[in-house]
């Protein structure tokens, strides 16, 4: 059955932005309610290690999002476990509507959508996605033990990928299109260690093959982007690393982006460029995309939110009593 609420703060989204925008905003006392979206936790539930969250060592993905849930209801965060499918920003309160049915009705509204895996779209890449081809190292390397498989990409998720994947792939090739890698200092040294790992400088990626009946990889198609010269190189899996982009799909239309569809805040602040809507996390940060930062950001919508949500308040003139 369809609900229709009314809420102070609506949080969007579910990682380490909306987990902490929903622990600042339920301290401040704003009743918030936050909406997991299609992928409860965020990016952090589809890694493994994570070992640059303060005050952990080393983390397992999925387990810090857990714990971020679970400190946000404890501090009196409403968790819905529904997705937004539209979200109408021209008039306050805003209007969200869910894929549940329900319609939230919401003074201010934090957006923490974060982004998505990005896609070459090679009509054989789209053939195979979930047959031999994948964006989720951890979610699907466990299928390819004792096989060779690839990795498309040069950035921290290719190496960080890759690495993963040694854990069950007998060889891994890291096709980069050009000739060294954009990942953090520390990943490359373990990458060019890393016996099992083989890196394919200056190629990208041309053709998926494999078999229909099943269907399933078999080998990739790779150009030099110099020579024009194309390679085939045996594999099971092709695992796409080449980066993401964000969530913006409810707003794309009534906010001002920057960089290719990031939402643009306010310099200092979360503020989006509609009053009362905030924006924190990957959805925002086309430069820095970690989870501390997200979660920062999230403390600073929450807080942002407190504060415009205060103000607005004051100045709505009190309604005269009658004698």
């Amino acid at each position: 059955m369809s609900d229709t609420r009314h809420i102070k703060v609506l949080i969007i989204g579910s990682g380490p932005a909306g987990y902490t925008a929903g622990v600042y905003a339920a301290r401040a006392m704003l009743n918030p309610v936050l909406v997991q979206g299609i992928e409860p936790g965020g990016q952090l539930t589809t890694t493994t290690e994570v070992e640059n969250w303060p005050g952990d060592t080393e983390v397992q993905g999925p387990d810090l999002m857990v714990r971020m849930e679970a400190h946000a209801k404890a501090m009196g965060c409403e968790i819905v476990g529904d997705i937004i499918t539209s979200l109408d920003l021209s008039n306050r309160p805003f209007v969200a509507k869910g894929d549940s049915g329900n319609t939230y009705i919401a003074d201010a509204v934090i957006l923490a959508t974060g982004a998505r895996a990005k896609w070459l779209g090679l009509p054989s890449e789209e053939k195979f996605k979930g047959f031999g081809v994948s964006a989720c190292a951890t979610c699907d390397g466990f299928f390819y033990r004792g096989q060779e498989i690839v990795v498309i990409g040069g950035g921290n998720t290719a190496v960080e990928e890759a690495l993963f994947l040694t854990n069950f792939a007998s060889k891994v090739t890291l096709v980069h299109r050009r000739d060294e890698l954009r990942a953090e200092k520390i990943l490359i040294d373990r990458l060019m260690k890393n016996p099992k790992i083989v890196p394919l400088w200056d190629h990208q990626l041309e053709e998926v093959t494999g078999t229909d009946t099943p269907l399933g990889v078999e080998a990739i198609k790779v150009k030099h982007v110099k020579t024009g010269e194309i390679t085939e190189i045996p594999a099971k899996g092709v695992f796409v690393a080449i980066g993401h982009a964000p969530a913006n799909e409810l707003v794309k239309d009534a906010l001002e982006m920057h960089n290719g569809g990031y939402v643009s805040v306010k310099p200092g602040t979360t503020e989006t460029s509609v009053p009362g809507v905030f924006a924190a996390g990957d959805l925002t940060d086309h430069k820095y995309r970690q989870a501390v930062t997200s979660a920062g950001m999230g403390c600073m919508a929450a807080l942002d939110a407190e504060k415009f949500l205060a103000e607005t308040e004051a100045d709505v003139e009190p309604v005269p009593q009658e004698a």
